[in-house]
């Protein structure tokens, strides 16, 4: 076996994971439009890319209507979601997978054609100015992104709320945990990030004020699903979304630290290197590792992502940096993704194209490796 690290088996809160080569949350546009429900083609996409013993992070799914900033991404606050995502979770059952899902508000990550014409909320009053980043509305088309409106203070409570019924709904779903989504940018980490809170009451200011609406999410969680599967993501360093704190060490280390005594089941970084949301091949040089700065802080299951390949896994999990690794990009082309790297098979490349929005094609036509057909 060329790669042994990564397939060792692994206590993840009451599962025991076979091998430590996870399927990544990745937006893919592909929902019913109308309803924002996952159809039969999800459920089959999904199913392609589960193994017995293996764990699966569905897409980011809003918690509530006014958290999405995207046309076709499936969402978990209404009845036919919960149904269409369970056609989903038992064809990835049906594997002997294991799937949890992401839980989502984008924040100020949008745009008023998604909500009425009401403008995209958030911790502060403070646009996405980076240079050339364009907001899509509820029509495909590219837009400037707008000032959003902050949160007062009494719905902030609100949003906590909307993440609980969102851990309830993906239990009536039948998933096997959930992942509260605090990365590149969304509505949580512009919660924690200084430079897009700016706010004075108990949600602003000091680093606990702001680290505040995560962990609340967080415990939401915790209350319907128990700690042991619920995990969060995390960016450190990140920068996707025009996020990125100025000094971001004192701000994560007081995170993490507070997330370890929660008793999860792992906690997710997004690797600095990575930090892009998908939007384009993103490979920064010389930036730190998440996992490296933070395996000191954290006592639990550490799972991480970004441009990872067989070698670079490996020896993630063989020098005690990692637990889990989470792929991407290289999950979508190669369904079968953990055999091959099991028995060194070659790697599919994938079509960047075809990523976002459209049926099957790049999306459930990438063929797993025949042994018997020459590469």
């Amino acid at each position: 076996m060329k790669f042994p690290a990564l397939f060792k088996p692994l206590q993840v809160g009451p599962y025991k994971l076979a091998h430590r080569v996870a399927m990544a949350p990745l937006t893919r546009m592909r929902a019913e439009r109308d309803s924002f429900s996952p159809r039969p083609l999800n459920a089959e996409y999904y199913g392609q890319r589960a193994t017995r013993g293996g764990l699966i992070i569905a897409e980011a799914s809003p918690v509530l209507s006014h958290g999405r900033g995207n046309p076709a991404t499936p969402g978990i606050y209404s009845e036919a979601q919960i149904a269409g995502w369970r056609k989903v979770v038992d064809a990835v059952h049906a594997k002997g997978g294991i799937i949890f899902l992401q839980l989502w508000h984008v924040g100020r990550v949008s745009h008023s054609s998604f909500h009425g014409g009401e403008l995209p909320v958030s911790a502060s009053a403070i646009a996405i100015k980076a240079e050339g980043m364009k907001a899509m509305t509820a029509d495909g088309k590219i837009a400037d992104y707008e000032t959003p409106r902050a949160l007062e203070t009494d719905e902030v409570k609100g949003i906590v709320e909307a993440f609980r019924q969102g851990a309830r709904n993906a239990l009536a779903a039948g998933f096997d945990g959930v992942e509260i989504h605090g990365a590149n940018g969304y509505l949580l980490e512009q919660f924690l990030q200084s430079r897009s809170n700016q706010r004075t009451d108990q949600y602003g200011g000091s680093i606990e004020n702001r680290a505040r609406l995560l962990l609340e999410v967080t415990q939401a969680a915790i209350d319907v699903w128990g700690a042991n599967r619920v995990g969060v993501r995390l960016s450190p360093h990140g920068i996707a979304n025009d996020s990125g704190e100025p000094d971001p060490m004192p701000l994560y280390i007081h995170v993490v630290k507070a997330l370890d005594k929660l008793g999860l089941a792992y906690l997710h970084f997004i690797e600095p290197r990575s930090s892009g949301a998908g939007r384009a091949d993103v490979h920064w040089e010389n930036v730190p590792s998440a996992m490296v700065l933070f395996r000191p802080h954290y006592s639990g299951v550490l799972m991480t992502a970004g441009g990872f390949t067989g070698e670079t896994a490996n020896a993630a999990i063989a020098e005690g940096h990692a637990d889990l690794i989470a792929f991407g990009r290289i999950f979508i082309s190669n369904p079968d993704l953990p055999r091959r790297l099991e028995h060194a098979y070659p790697i599919t490349p994938y079509n960047r194209a075809t990523f976002y929005g459209g049926e099957e094609k790049g999306y459930t036509d990438y063929p797993v490796f025949d042994e018997l057909t020459p590469a």
